[in-house]
């Protein structure tokens, strides 16, 4: 079966081919049927493969591997394999709490009306510091992470709704459900990514414990190929 790559190619060289045809012999644009094909040839080919290029990448964005494929990000990469649950990116990504392939946009995707779009927004804006912009010396959140990116899985979950820590006192579930208690920084789940202590840190794997310069590691653990 053909995938979205294979049919994005197809059309582009059909266009080409048209095209070419139209260079070759520009009289046949003098019929009607000439007509109907320059035009198929130089604006409906080029902007449906356009599109689907367009949507190709953006879906592609989604994946663990894009996001972790910059220099900067491959020490958050490894850390979703730091060898300790406590670790909250670790502990979800190596329980398959969150998707392995797509963990990054899982986690910090907004989820409120148009966060998908938002993301994808800000992941343009990545690419274009990684290429043509400046990298910031440190990597930090836009804004303070939201509780209803967790509750977005968790809420409802009765590990998370009759937790003994949840329910300590009466009225601190609602609390970090309307996102006045920080689930991150109360110091119950303040353990992320750790990257400047990696070094002190060993990893896990399918297969066993990985070297902490296994560059792939993240990757074969996440299927190994974008899908």
């Amino acid at each position: 079966m053909f995938g979205p790559t294979s049919i994005l190619i197809a059309i582009i060289v059909i266009g080409a081919v048209l095209i070419g045809i139209l260079i070759a012999k520009p009289s046949i644009t003098v019929t009607r049927g000439g007509k109907i094909l320059a035009f198929v040839s130089l604006f409906v080919f080029p902007i449906l493969s356009g599109s689907m290029g367009v949507s190709e990448h953006v879906e592609r964005s989604k994946t663990t591997q894009f996001c972790t494929s910059c220099h900067v990000m491959n020490d958050y990469g490894k850390s979703l394999l730091i060898d300790d649950p406590s670790y909250i990116p670790a502990g979800h990504f190596q329980n398959n709490r969150v998707p392995r392939d797509s963990a990054c946009y899982t986690c910090h995707t907004d989820y409120a009306m148009y966060g998908g779009f938002r993301a994808k927004l800000r992941g343009l804006r990545h690419v274009y510091a990684q290429y043509l912009g400046k990298i910031p010396d440190k990597v930090e959140l836009y804004n303070p992470y939201n509780n209803r990116e967790c509750l977005h899985c968790h809420s409802g979950a009765r590990s998370f709704e009759e937790g003994a820590t949840h329910n300590l006192e009466e009225g601190r579930l609602e609390l970090m459900k309307s996102n006045k208690l920080s689930c991150m920084s109360t110091g119950c789940h303040s353990a992320t990514h750790d990257v400047k202590n990696l070094s002190n840190l060993t990893f896990w794997s399918p297969d066993g414990k990985v070297k902490k310069d296994d560059a792939g590691a993240v990757e074969d653990a996440a299927g190994g190929s974008n899908k």
